[in-house]
């Protein structure tokens, strides 16, 4: 008599959670997706979690503003805070030295729940006293690690040495290749690395890979079309098939508008950022906050990977802020209201009629 199984959906992928959940920095998604955080705790949640493991993110430029250079930081610095393998590529000379810039995690909170002060220690001792009957639930903070998913880090304070100081990190300068093949090989060997740390088809490690301005006119091939666009569709293919994120970030004005079109719909998650004026009194009449922003993220496209069902986002671009000068946040876009009150922030408001009236319509 033959045994019998749970029969799964033809729809869904028969993918064990509780091997997939240990590993760090990757948490679970519906239809047997995994996600990446982004470094930017805002940022996961508008994507429904993060970036989609195994997903092509594609960051378009401001030629006016470096603000591309805050996701990538923060991108970089996240998978290097759970010691995942890391691949950087930059048209500069000395790219490594672009790892001295990444900001350092903030206190988690965690280690902000343990600093107590001594009087609360002494009415809730015998309190803690049961923790230890609580399981090893709490044990990689007791021991110091960063067990928080998505750290909120601090843009003044660069990251530790031993971080990126491993093996795990492979850094490539662009500036002196004729073409994206050197790349492509590296981009291959990387992806090909992730794959093996994978056990009886669960996946064991995640890796990141980042691209910095792929085609800036410092790269000899940035005249190339045709070979940069070959290799994005390579590095898609490759990260699709491992356990990887690959996040690309490029000028859009240097890219013609045919290929431009193609490089967008080869993206997974497609984001661009773009600078505020210093002095625009209009635009500081219709927005709420505007002396505090820094510039605007605006998501395109969100990756729907094992499933046909898009993505429906309650807002598409949103206020790029420095929270206490330090830690980057996102708001949506709040109109200033004409009465003088204040308007509200990113995940606060929880109607989608954007009236203050109640009526029989208002859903």
């Amino acid at each position: 008599m033959a045994s019998s199984r749970p029969r799964g959906s033809s729809f869904s992928r028969n993918i064990s959670s509780a091997a997939t959940s240990q590993v760090p920095g990757v948490k679970l998604g519906p239809n047997g997706t995994s996600f990446l955080s982004s470094g930017i705790p805002d940022l996961d949640q508008i994507l429904g979690g993060g970036f989609t493991l195994g997903s092509l993110v594609m960051v378009m430029e401001d030629p006016e503003a470096p603000h591309h250079m805050l996701l990538l930081r923060n991108f970089m610095s996240q998978g290097l805070i759970h010691k995942q393998p890391l691949l950087y590529a930059s048209p500069e000379k000395d790219p490594r030295g672009f790892l001295g810039t990444l900001p350092s995690p903030m206190a988690s909170k965690e280690e902000k729940s343990h600093e107590r002060p001594a009087d609360q220690d002494t009415n809730l001792r015998i309190a803690w006293q049961y923790m230890k009957y609580f399981g090893e639930q709490n044990s990689e903070v007791q021991r110091g690690g960063k067990a928080e998913y998505c750290n909120d880090f601090d843009l003044r304070k660069p990251l530790e040495r031993h971080f990126y100081s491993g093996q795990q990190v492979d850094c490539i300068s662009l500036r002196d290749s004729l073409n994206l093949a050197p790349l492509l090989e590296r981009c291959s060997t990387f992806s090909a690395q992730i794959s093996n740390f994978r056990s009886d088809g669960h996946i064991t490690c995640a890796g990141r890979i980042a691209i910095q301005s792929l085609s800036s006119p410092q790269c000899d091939f940035s005249d190339k079309e045709w070979n940069m666009l070959s290799f994005i569709r390579s590095l898609k293919g490759m990260v699709r098939s491992s356990g990887a994120v690959a996040v690309i970030s490029f000028p859009p004005s240097l890219v013609s508008p045919t290929f431009l079109k193609r490089w967008q719909h080869l993206a997974d998650t497609l984001i661009s950022v773009k600078a505020i004026p210093d002095e625009d009194k209009e635009l500081a009449k219709l927005l709420t906050g505007y002396q505090d922003m820094l510039g605007l993220v605006s998501v395109h496209k969100v990756a729907h990977i094992n499933t046909q069902v898009p993505a429906i986002l309650e807002a598409t671009t949103f206020s790029m802020k420095l929270r206490k000068r330090r830690a980057l946040v996102l708001e949506c876009l709040n109109q200033a209201p004409v009465d003088g009150s204040s308007g509200s922030s990113y995940g606060t408001s929880g109607s989608c009629s954007g009236s203050s009236k109640t009526g029989n319509l208002d859903f």
